[in-house]
């Protein structure tokens, strides 16, 4: 039996505007596993409940399970909190452009990608460009098993962002050297906390906004500039020889990131469904979120409530107030 939990939050109308409790305006929120997705699925939770008077509840899931709950239309799961294109274009292009069942938001933030190392290490082993990770000296510097390759954190499993990095790893030449590892994030920050402090070397996956910027001294490695002929990436749920099939010798190119929904949420939840078209953040407000909960480990759903109370007018701005 599928596993889920959820998380009710109480039905508070707060304001003149608020949507009465008879009116039923509830939503599911799908919660992927990085921090800044949490952190936005407990604002959206803390609108439609402080603001709206509704009920939401946050539902764990990857990617393509949350995009086809919205697809199905039946409240299942309603809305992805953080839908990061072209990464997820794969299902973007099915049930956005395809069958025309989940909504994009035109609201978005901008997101970069790439691979990060500490400042110390950067600077001790000359390491500026991607392509410093596949000299025999450093990729033995990150060598933690005694395999006789480096470790290097790709991204956590269910991420279309680790397939990508996957094949950059192949196609960058740092397969005989790097080991690519997919794990949860927090298994990742615990060992880029524990390599730091052992004066160790480890490379991983990193991206804008995010609470790491806040938390250790790390940079982003150069790559090659982005160039759409050398950059094909086939997604496992376009085809099985996705691997194969795929060839990604760039940089990505900066990413744009919004919120999408089920379309039959406006039938559903007509007040919600407008929120969700008015939404809106900067890349700013996410960094600052995740460090809260991943840097000063706070809980998410009291970040959202104190960002809510302190932003009124912002708020009141998404619910045309």
């Amino acid at each position: 039996m599928k596993h889920v939990y959820k998380t009710a939050f109480a039905a508070i109308a707060l304001s003149v505007a608020a949507v009465p409790a008879s009116a039923a305006e509830k939503v599911n929120i799908g919660v992927p596993s990085w921090t800044g997705a949490q952190a936005i699925a407990n604002l959206l939770a803390e609108v439609v409940t402080s603001k709206i008077g509704g009920e939401a509840d946050l539902i764990p899931g990857n990617n393509a399970t949350i995009f086809q709950a919205m697809d199905q239309g039946k409240g299942d799961i309603d809305v992805h909190p953080d839908v990061w294109l072209p990464n997820q274009e794969s299902f973007t292009n099915k049930y956005v452009e395809g069958a025309g069942t989940v909504q994009l938001s035109g609201n978005s933030y901008e997101g970069n990608q790439g691979f990060c190392v500490s400042k110390d290490f950067a600077a001790e082993n000359s390491i500026t460009d991607i392509a410093d990770l596949g000299r025999p000296d450093v990729a033995e510097k990150m060598d933690s098993d005694g395999d006789g390759k480096g470790e290097m954190w790709i991204g956590a499993p269910g991420w279309a962002s680790a397939n990508v990095n996957e094949v950059k790893v192949r196609d960058y030449g740092l397969g005989d050297f790097l080991e690519p590892i997919r794990a949860e994030e927090s298994v990742k920050t615990a060992r880029v906390k524990d390599s730091i402090a052992k004066g160790e070397g480890y490379a991983f996956y990193c991206y804008k906004p995010h609470a790491v910027w806040f938390m250790f001294d790390v940079e982003m490695l150069s790559e090659p500039t982005y160039d759409e002929a050398k950059y094909t990436m086939v997604q496992p749920s376009d085809s099985d020889n996705w691997f194969e099939e795929s060839n990604v010798e760039t940089k990505d190119a900066l990413k744009q990131v919004q919120i999408a929904w089920s379309k039959s949420l406006a039938d559903r939840s007509p007040a919600i469904a407008e929120f969700f078209e008015n939404f809106e953040l900067t890349a700013d407000d996410v960094s600052s979120f995740a460090f809260e909960i991943s840097g000063n480990g706070r809980d998410a759903a009291e970040v959202a409530k104190e960002w809510v109370a302190n932003n009124s007018d912002r708020v009141d701005s998404w619910l045309g107030l």
